[in-house]
């Protein structure tokens, strides 16, 4: 019998949990700005991207919650050289991703119903598509290619985790995001050295 009551409780406990969190649905999407490190990745520029998905909070104490959702995000590169006055190259590295963040968010009272959101955490992410371009001059002389990142001829693999953090804010049901992504994978296929990506990104949203 006693132990029939503190089953009870428990259970009652973990109802009272679950009721009293909060669980909202959103959109966000915003800008990225990224780029490559690693081995020999010198005279890299920001690459401008973009992201956009569905997140949710699931805030299950006070000023508490777990951040995540799926987003389709843009990363890579963009290079440039320049061999005197007579030859140039420039490259770009387009891959395309869905991600996946968990992120643990304290979310700090500034006025009702405006919140700085402090977050930060694991992502997960998959390589669905994607190009690489390459253009180049030599004299007179222009030319260009582009291929494919991912699958059978690319140089990148499809799979690729990191850390990320950043600092928003909530002014009732409007999002704003500030943040940073790095990667700690290996993306480069085993004869390709070592490539990572690393993203800083702007997102603005909407809470349901």
């Amino acid at each position: 019998m006693k132990k029939m009551r503190i089953m009870l409780v428990v259970a009652m406990f973990a109802m009272v949990s679950a009721v009293s969190a909060q669980t909202s649905l959103g959109i966000k999407g915003g800008v990225n700005m990224s780029n490559f490190y690693g081995d020999e990745l010198d005279d890299q520029n920001v690459k401008i991207g973009f992201h956009i998905g569905l997140a949710a909070d699931y805030e299950f104490a006070y000023n508490s919650a777990i951040q995540t959702g799926l987003f389709f995000t843009t990363k890579g590169a963009k290079y440039s050289e320049s061999i005197g006055d007579e030859a140039s190259v420039d490259a770009t590295v387009n891959p395309m991703y869905l991600q996946l963040p968990v992120h643990y968010a304290y979310k700090l009272d500034v006025t009702p119903g405006t919140r700085i959101v402090f977050h930060a955490g694991p992502y997960v992410a998959y390589g669905i598509g994607g190009k690489a371009k390459l253009s180049g001059s030599l004299g007179d002389y222009e030319g260009a290619a582009e291929w494919d990142v991912f699958g059978d001829n690319g140089f990148l693999k499809n799979f690729d985790a990191g850390l990320g953090l950043g600092v928003g804010a909530e002014f009732g049901p409007l999002l704003l995001d500030l943040g940073w992504d790095m990667g700690l994978v290996n993306i480069a296929d085993s004869d390709n050295g070592d490539i990572k990506n690393q993203n800083a990104y702007l997102s603005v949203g909407y809470k349901f």
